[in-house]
């Protein structure tokens, strides 16, 4: 029987690790692109625009991040298309990303003073011009700190990537464990990566809120 030492588990499952820091930048990144767009229709001015983002937001907040992996990869297999796992995996937690940001920042963006709008716009500028000048720029300091804590649940949703079969530090985990018998070890090691990850995201996020002074603080 091969001896596997707890440098051996460590370097593979560090190995696997990049695959979940890209998987996170990847959807984090999409998924900002996608839920800035959904937020502009979700305060929009047209009724149809707004609808749409509404129950694009309630679909994919409102069914399991699992389900939609499961449709993305084994749903369009059915119908004869082919999705490698990382492409599934991707557009999964690309969508699911988009419908939690877009929430975020709507709030951040509904929170500015009703006064900011109407200055704004007596001073003749259109929608996007309020949005770009006025209203993001205020918004940007309350937002910065719930995005970055959202980040963490970013991190960890990559772990539900396994089950389509994209490698990634849980699905790694799983394939050390099969070879070395050594569950407490390499479980404890994958445990102490998803903390080395989402900790300073988490710790980052208080320290924003404080410096940015958008907490609610007790006096």
């Amino acid at each position: 029987m091969i001896e596997f030492s707890t440098w051996d588990i460590l370097r593979n499952l560090l190995l696997a690790t990049r695959w979940t820091i890209l998987l996170s930048l990847v959807s984090f990144a999409g998924g900002g692109a996608v839920g800035l767009l959904l937020l502009f229709l979700r305060i929009s001015m047209r009724k149809a625009a707004r609808i749409f983002a509404k129950y694009y937001i309630e679909l994919f907040q409102g069914t399991p991040l699992l389900m939609q992996l499961f449709i993305a990869f084994f749903g369009l297999g059915l119908i004869g298309i082919d999705v490698p796992a990382w492409l599934a995996a991707g557009v999964a937690l690309i969508l699911w990303t988009a419908s939690f940001l877009a929430e975020i920042w709507r709030g951040c963006v509904e929170s500015i003073n009703r006064g900011q709008w109407e200055a704004s716009a007596s001073l003749g500028m259109g929608r996007l011009q309020q949005m770009r000048y006025v209203i993001l720029p205020q918004a940007l300091k309350i937002a910065v700190p719930p995005t970055v804590g959202f980040s963490v649940q970013v991190v960890k949703g990559t772990a539900l990537t396994s089950i389509i079969g994209f490698v990634e530090l849980s699905k790694a985990g799983t394939v050390v464990t099969n070879a070395t018998f050594q569950p407490f070890t390499v479980y404890g090691l994958v445990a102490l990566i998803y903390f080395a990850l989402c900790w300073p995201l988490s710790k980052s996020s208080q320290v924003l809120e404080r410096k940015l002074n958008v907490a609610h603080r007790n006096h």
